[in-house]
């Protein structure tokens, strides 16, 4: 089961290179990466780290496989 990320994990997400199976969460981290690069700063990584948790909280029976070893690896 995927945890909640903290900003430390966010941040390693947002500046690392990791794929993801399922599609909508592969938007949602382009999204945010693209967000991050652009505004490099702790209010923006605040924001990108909410919006993660929700997605997280919101689809966790679906993020499995390849996908939660990501997180697992942050």
């Amino acid at each position: 089961m995927v945890q909640l990320l903290s900003s430390e994990q966010t941040q390693k997400l947002l500046t690392g290179n990791y794929a993801f199976s399922k599609w909508g969460l592969s938007m949602l981290v382009t999204r945010l990466k693209d967000t991050y690069a652009r505004q490099p700063t702790h209010m923006t990584l605040v924001s990108c780290t909410g919006e993660m948790n929700g997605f997280i909280n919101k689809y966790r029976s679906t993020i499995t496989g390849d996908d939660a070893a990501v997180f697992q690896k942050l």
